[in-house]
This record gives structure tokens, sequence and C-alpha cells, in this order.
């Protein structure tokens, strides 16, 4: 299983790596995730194929900000979904599937970074985390120089934006996700921010 650069989850424009659709609205999109979760669980591993083509651009990008690593990314999500055929029986009692499948991204892609060490494939400054709209092709050059600011941050400020600015989740679930308090997460958002401005020379 493969997600492209076309294939990216939610966001503003410039978008991260992304499909120029957006997710369903949260509400929805969190029913269909349970649907699918009791579906697994319930030993129907075909519903295997709609969760992928669901919220696999989402798990992408965050698995791509945090890793910064286009080939680890696609990693994370295939041995997430190994995961979840493996040990299907465990989805019965998720109450935020979306949280869920976040949480396991962020904590195979801090894995699969550790296990690389000081190898990289591909310079981290020339990944597109962001990518111009579809339609509006002349903010190029804008989305690279984004994706370059990006490159700069520190891996734990990139993916707390992600997961607050792309994908719309409140500081405190950023928190559970990545495993710290609500104070922290925020903390690394506004962090993250502020050096985006600077490296962009945008006004405070």
């Amino acid at each position: 299983m493969g997600v492209g650069p076309q294939d990216q989850g939610k966001c503003a424009a410039p978008r991260p790596e992304a499909d120029a659709s957006s997710p369903p609205a949260v509400d929805a999109y969190t029913e269909r995730l349970r649907e699918l979760f009791a579906a697994l669980a319930r030993g129907d591993v075909d519903a295997l194929a709609p969760l992928y083509d669901l919220c696999a651009a989402e798990l992408h990008g965050l698995a791509l900000w945090r890793a910064g690593s286009r080939e680890d990314a696609d990693d994370v999500v295939q041995e997430l979904f190994c995961r979840l055929a493996d040990q299907r029986h465990r989805l019965a009692g998720v109450e935020n599937p979306r949280a869920y499948l976040l949480a396991i991204v962020h904590r195979l892609a801090i894995d699969r970074h550790r296990a690389r060490g000081r190898r990289r494939e591909e310079p981290l400054e020339s990944l597109p985390l962001v990518a111009a709209p579809a339609a509006d092709p002349g903010m190029a050059e804008d989305a690279r120089r984004a994706s370059r600011a990006l490159a700069r941050l520190p891996a734990p400020q990139r993916e707390a934006l992600y997961l607050h600015s792309m994908c719309d989740l409140p500081y405190a679930t950023v928190g559970r996700i990545t495993g710290v308090p609500t104070f922290t997460a925020a903390s690394r958002c506004r962090l993250g921010l502020r050096a985006l401005r600077r490296l962009l020379e945008l006004p405070p």
C-alpha cells in the first residue's frame, strides 16, 4: 500500500502533500471510522480497504511530517494497517478511532526515525510537506518556501502543527496523541508558528 503526493490529508492552502479533497466533516468522519472499526472487530477483513481509503492520506501526512522521510511514512502506514488486520479484535473497545490511529502513527514514526538514525535517503528540505492547491499552481513557490521552513522545525513542533492546523484537532487531543500535556502541545504549536513566521519573514 502506498500513498502518493496527491493523496494526503486535510488542510488549508497551501496544502500539505495532499489530495485536493478534504476528509468528511468531523462527525461523519468519526462515525464512519467507528463503523469500520466495528466491522473489523467482528472479523470482517474487507473493512480494511474502505478504512484505508478513508484515512490513509491523513495518517501518511502525519508520518511524513514526523519522520521526515517518504519511505518511512509509507512503511509506517503499511505497518499500521498490518497491525489492524492482525489485532482487529482489539478495536471493539476503541472510543476515538481517529485519535487511536494517529497515536499509533506517532509512535511508529518515532520508532522509524530512531531506527534510521542519521541515515537519510533524501534531504528533509526537499520534501513537499506543503503543496500548492491544484486550483492555484501559481502558489508552487510559496509552497516550496513553506516546506523548507517547516523542515527546519524540530519534529515535535512540526507534528503538533500538523495535528492542530492540518487535522483541526484541539490541543488536548494533540497532547493525548503525542503523549504530552495539553500545555506542552499548545506550546509546541505556538513555538512552531513563531519560528515559521520568522523563517518566512512574516510579521509576528
